[in-house]
C-alpha cells in the first residue's frame, strides 16, 4: 500500500513514521521518502488501521 503524507518533510519524520508502523508489525517493509512525501508499505496490517495509527502520531495520510 502507498499513502501521501504532506507533512513528512524530512528523515525524522520518516524516521517517525517508520517507528509506528513498526510498531504494528516489526516485519513490515517501508520506504518512507521525504522529497517525495510517499511512504510504501508493505505488511499484513490492514491499511485503515496504519491510517489510524499515522493520524495518531501527527501524520495524517492521504
Amino acid at each position: 500500500m502507498e499513502f501521501y503524507i504532506e507533512n513528512m518533510t524530512c528523515g525524522a519524520c520518516a524516521r517517525r513514521i517508520t517507528h509506528a508502523i513498526q510498531s504494528m508489525d516489526p516485519h513490515a517493509e517501508i520506504i518512507a521518502d521525504p522529497p517525495s512525501r510517499n511512504v510504501k508499505v508493505t505488511t499484513t496490517v490492514k491499511e485503515d488501521d496504519i491510517r489510524d495509527k499515522l493520524m495518531d502520531v501527527g501524520y495524517p495520510p492521504r
